[in-house]
């Protein structure tokens, strides 16, 4: 059982409980009855504003409803308003613009373009809304004529400024100076930045809304033109100042440059005026057989070790002395080719900046057939200059001369070095025009392999003429002339290897390599070689003389020798013939031992053959005696004779002629002194004076004065 306390007190705590719990559900109800008061208050003044509400909305909706009907109406009137005065404008566009358009777009392009623009929309108004009214033919008359006069501003503005490019800035840009790693590029600006901007304009506007083309054949007429004119003026350029100064070179670069005085001035294309007309000068010679008339002439080019106080003239003094109209001829020659030389640099050079210039103004898809037009006349005159040297030359070798190859080397040449850029430049132009250039070479290297040939085979085929025959036994003008043809190949030796190579058809020749070409022209020259001396061969027995005819052949033989050796010839000559220089000492040698032969008719008196046998002290008979004086006199005549004859024959080396004067001296004096030492003690005349004329020493003397033309 629960004690009586605990119950109780456990029944007051009960009872507190009990009365908290119901003073705060008191409390819960008082407050519930305030907020349903509240809510009844909130209800019924909400539903006063939503019908104060409904009243307002019922009363401005209409008013709102009107507003904005008016306002609908007042933007269609202003739009109305605003369509009449754009449609207003259009009937005034042609009155607007008269003054403007008539006035023509110098010197205010934006403005013109604007005002051909209004024209332009006013066109398209009246052709969409009014095709049949008055004003649409009006502002059609309007926009073309507006585009005529662009047209015209666009070929005024071409012509006015577009000008020949100065001959010394085509120089500068196709100079090469050698010593610079990065060559500058000189920029040839055809035209001024601000017209080229409003040709450019102009062009765009004529293509986009003048649906014209037209204006692209006046630009290729009126460039090409110009381009025609720059090169032309450079080669009057050549011709008013190469003649006087060799070798053109630029103001401008000089100028550009004063900070490096120690440079060399640059290199323009490689040609040497004069150089190439000397020589053909020289070989002209031949087919005249002789200078001035006279026979036997000497025709040497001046060789190390030669004697020069010998009479013996080259070619150039000859021709200084009775061809001096000629030689100016030949400087003009000079001139011509040194000129079309640079002139196909400065074409390749002057088109690639035309084309630059084209690719700004010209739509993309035309501008190819554009450039095609605008290089053609330009390019059509370089080729026929070209075909005009190639019929020059070909007529030149149909009179036998020759040396017209030599003119066309340093072309042929060089447009074999700039093919490549006259591919790359003229790339997309027309295949007519592509193979212009290859088909100029093509004719060049079969007229100069022609030359070459028929070359070789007038040397073989020279004729011997007796009056063409040098009368000292010098170098004949056929072994000069010969010789110094094949200095100049070696000069181009490149070229003419493969001017030989293109007329080969075997297949060893289908891929005309360096080192084939080379072997080519290796063969040629041994060729020309063989030829000349199987030429010479026949012609030393014109020489009624078999002495003058050894010292002939020796002195040929030695010439080319020499000349093979002193330049590269030697080299390529080797290339197929390892034993040429050999074979030439060989054949030196043998004309020496034929010459030395010669003597043996003087010497042959100073032999013990018929020599009388006698004991010391004994009288000789007088048949005796008169052996010994046939031997004194058969010596002292043919010494005398050999000596006057062989005086005037020349061997112009100076080391052989010692060598052969110094062998002969020792041979010839050797037995007389053994002659006279075994006729010392014998009586065989009362006046010995008479039989020994001469000492040794002034026989030797004597023989030391043969090949003197001077003495």
């Amino acid at each position: 059982m629960i004690p009586t306390e605990d119950a109780s007190a456990r029944k007051r705590e009960i009872e507190e409980k009990l009365k908290q719990e119901q003073e705060t559900l008191s409390f819960i109800r008082e407050n519930m009855e305030k907020s349903d008061q509240l809510t009844k208050g909130m209800v019924s003044i909400l539903s006063s504003f939503e019908s104060r509400l409904m009243q307002l909305e019922n009363s401005i909706i209409p008013v709102h409803k009107q507003t904005e009907n008016l306002q609908r109406l007042q933007e269609n009137v202003d739009k109305t308003l605003s369509c009449m005065d754009h449609v207003i404008s259009y009937y005034h566009v042609a009155k607007d613009t008269d003054r403007i358009i008539r006035e023509g777009p110098t010197g205010r392009l934006d403005e013109y373009l604007a005002c051909i623009a209004k024209i332009q929309k006013a066109v398209e108004y009246f052709q969409d809304n009014n095709p049949d009214s008055p004003e649409l033919n009006t502002v059609k008359a309007r926009f073309e004529k507006g585009k005529e006069l662009l047209e015209a501003e666009f070929r005024s503005l071409l012509t006015r400024y577009s000008k020949p490019v100065p001959p010394i800035l085509i120089l500068d840009a196709i100079s090469v100076d050698e010593e610079l790693e990065v060559q500058e590029d000189v920029m040839l600006e055809h035209l001024p930045e601000a017209v080229l901007q409003d040709i450019i304009c102009i062009a765009g506007w004529l293509v986009e809304y003048g649906r014209n083309q037209d204006f692209m054949n006046v630009y290729f007429q009126i460039r090409s033109n110009q381009l025609d004119r720059s090169i032309k003026g450079l080669k009057d350029h050549f011709r008013k100042n190469s003649a006087s100064s060799g070798i053109l070179y630029s103001p401008a670069v000089q100028t550009k440059r004063k900070d490096t005085p120690t440079k060399k001035a640059p290199k323009r294309p490689v040609f040497i005026p004069g150089t190439i007309r000397k020589a053909q000068n020289l070989l002209k010679q031949y087919s005249q057989h002789g200078l001035d008339g006279k026979k036997g002439g000497s025709n040497l080019t001046p060789l190390e070790g030669f004697d020069h106080d010998l009479r013996v003239k080259h070619l150039s003094d000859a021709l200084t002395e009775k061809h001096g109209a000629a030689a100016g001829k030949d400087d003009v020659l000079d001139i011509e080719i040194d000129s079309y030389i640079h002139c196909i640099s400065a074409f390749v050079k002057l088109a690639q900046s035309e084309y630059a210039l084209l690719a700004e103004i010209i739509p993309e898809h035309h501008q190819k057939k554009t450039f095609d037009s605008l290089i053609q006349e330009a390019l059509d005159n370089l080729m026929l200059e070209g075909d005009n040297i190639v019929s020059a030359a070909r007529r030149a070798i149909m009179r036998h001369d020759y040396s017209a190859v030599l003119t066309i080397f340093p072309i042929l040449r060089h447009l074999k070095m700039n093919k490549s850029d006259f591919d790359a430049t003229l790339q997309g132009t027309a295949a007519s025009t592509k193979n212009k250039l290859p088909t100029l070479i093509t004719s060049m290297e079969t007229i100069g392999a022609k030359a070459l040939e028929e070359f070789a085979d007038s040397i073989k085929n020279d004729p011997d003429k007796e009056y063409n025959m040098p009368k000292d036994g010098t170098v004949h003008e056929l072994t000069s002339n010969a010789i110094l043809f094949l200095q100049q190949l070696l000069d181009f030796h490149e070229t003419a290897g493969a001017m030989l190579a293109s007329q080969e058809t075997s297949s060893s020749a289908s891929s005309y390599t360096s080192e084939f070409n080379k072997r080519l022209l290796s063969t040629y020259i041994c060729k020309v070689l063989g030829n000349l001396q199987l030429n010479l061969l026949s012609k030393s027995k014109v020489y009624e003389d078999s002495a003058l005819s050894a010292i002939f052949l020796h002195n040929n033989y030695n010439y080319i020798l020499k000349s093979l050796e002193k330049s590269e010839l030697i080299q390529l000559v080797t290339v197929t013939q390892k034993k040429a220089e050999s074979s030439y000492r060989e054949l030196i040698e043998q004309q020496i031992y034929m010459y030395k032969s010669s003597w043996v008719k003087v010497t042959e008196h100073l032999t013990d053959r018929n020599m009388p046998v006698f004991q010391p002290g004994t009288k000789l008979k007088d048949k005796e005696r008169q052996v010994i004086k046939d031997k004194f006199k058969g010596f002292n005549d043919g010494l005398e004779e050999l000596c006057k004859i062989q005086k005037g024959w020349a061997i112009p080396d100076k080391e052989q002629r010692d060598f052969i004067r110094q062998s002969q001296k020792r041979v010839v004096s050797d037995a007389y002194r053994s002659f006279l030492q075994r006729c010392a003690n014998i009586s065989f005349t009362k006046n010995p004076e008479k039989y020994h004329k001469y000492r040794a020493e002034e026989v030797e003397e004597m023989i030391e004065r043969l090949f003197d033309t001077s003495a």
